[in-house]
């Protein structure tokens, strides 16, 4: 049977300096019941699935039965995350047959229920956030990947969605038994991924905007998984309703409150490849006035006092903006640096192709040469038959013509003679057959 957790148990296992504040309406699971008894639905959460809605019990949200297979669940916040700085804490159980399979997947994107649904990473589309896949990749026992995406990259017709991932790690999680803990860790210097209590991955790269939403879906395949979800924890620097601007400005005067609030906080956006924009927003945040409006030695202080506020905040966001520039003038330096790899191995190339050319000039060389002799064999060939037929004519012409002579004349007495013999030989017949008969 599974203890509940509370807030309090969870801070103190939180190795962090700062006090923390769990945000419920973000978080569900970190009380006796997720919701009211005889309840099939979660406070401030959504149920969405495909064919059939995620069953939701008092301690736990299964997201994909153990049958029938082909199944998605997902679980949306219906609230957005206002705060920069935040940790996340997810506790889910996978059991299934030896060889089934199957998918979770970890969400804080911009209205993540209307724009993922219950989709996993392959079949997302075009979303706006994060995404964590936890899955069997490759035939690895386990693997948790990480996805952003800015909107522009459409990730259910994408041909390597694998290929997208900017970090990885491998753990098991399947029939354990017991639920994997998976904790996000979000701050002004780093985003960090920690699974089980030791790190996954992390970058100092990637800053999340406030205002997206928190989800979780799975999707099983025909041989399922079943994918189960305890608790999802959102916790936060700041008491829920508070600022630092506020926190940081009660011994100043009502003037200096209303100039510290009216101070945006910088947003920050991330690309495909992880680098960061800001946009300046303190950009005229005091406005110009004259001096003969200052009348009194506390609103000259007032003035001055929030003037080197704006001062120290334009100067840290210079700061900000010369480190990321410097970032990025890395990355574009590595990806110049990969551009003259392939050009000099372009280069290399185009060596082989000179030599190519030559070769064939050589080989067109070689055939003419060969042409020209080919012809002038073929024209003393021509020569030498034709000089020996003209002499084998000469001579068989010769030599008929001389045969012919002599044939001739045999041969017309040879007929004449012939002629001869017969006539007399017929006239010695009738002669015969004329004269008197002599009988004894």
């Amino acid at each position: 049977m599974r203890l509940p957790s509370s807030y309090a148990v969870l801070a103190a296992g939180l190795a962090q300096v700062q006090a923390q504040y769990l945000i419920s309406e973000l978080s569900f699971g970190t009380n006796k019941r997720i919701s009211a008894e005889g309840s099939r639905s979660i406070p401030n959460f959504s149920l969405q699935g495909r064919p059939n809605v995620p069953e939701l019990l008092s301690d736990r949200v299964i997201l994909t039965p153990v049958a029938p297979g082909n199944q998605r669940g997902a679980v949306w916040a219906d609230r957005p995350l206002p705060e920069q700085s935040w940790i996340a804490d997810v506790e889910f159980r996978a059991n299934g047959p030896e060889r089934a399979g199957g998918n979770l997947n970890i969400w804080l994107v911009k209205d993540g229920a209307h724009t993922v649904g219950s989709d996993s990473v392959y079949s997302a589309g075009r979303f706006e956030g994060l995404g964590l896949l936890v899955d069997q990749h490759s035939g690895s026992g386990g693997m948790l990947r990480g996805f952003l995406n800015d909107g522009t990259t459409d990730y259910a017709h994408h041909p390597n969605v694998d290929g997208l991932a900017f970090g990885q790690c491998k753990f098991t999680y399947r029939n354990l038994g017991r639920p994997t803990q998976i904790k996000l860790r979000h701050t002004e210097e780093k985003f960090v991924v920690e699974v089980a209590g030791r790190t996954c991955f992390q970058s100092d790269k990637i800053r999340i905007p406030s205002g997206y939403h928190f989800g979780i879906t799975a999707a099983s395949a025909d041989n399922p998984d079943s994918f189960e979800v305890f608790k999802l924890a959102v916790l936060t620097e700041q008491a829920p309703g508070s600022s630092r601007s506020s926190s940081s400005s009660n011994n100043n005067n009502n003037n200096n409150n209303n100039n510290n609030n009216n101070v945006k906080r910088p947003r920050m956006n991330f690309g495909r490849s992880g680098q960061v924009s800001v946009e300046d927003p303190y950009d005229n945040a005091i406005p110009d006035q004259d001096a003969d409006t200052i009348t009194s030695s506390r609103a000259q202080f007032a003035d001055l006092h929030n003037r080197l506020q704006s001062v120290n905040h334009h100067l840290s966001t210079i700061f900000r903006s010369v480190a990321q520039n410097a970032g990025v003038d890395e990355q574009r330096h590595a990806e110049l640096s990969a551009m003259l790899g392939e050009l000099k191995g372009q280069l290399a190339r185009l060596d082989k192709v000179d030599a190519l050319e030559q070769w064939l000039r050589d080989i067109q060389t070689e055939m003419r040469g060969m042409r020209q002799e080919m012809a002038g064999r073929l024209r003393d060939s021509e020569r030498a038959i034709k000089y020996h037929v003209d002499d084998k004519h000469q001579t068989l012409a010769e030599d008929v013509k001389g045969h012919a002579k002599s044939g001739h004349t045999r041969l017309i007495l040879v007929v004449v003679g012939s002629q001869l013999l017969l006539a007399g030989a017929y006239a010695y017949f009738k002669r015969k057959q004329t004269s008197p008969k002599k009988y004894l």
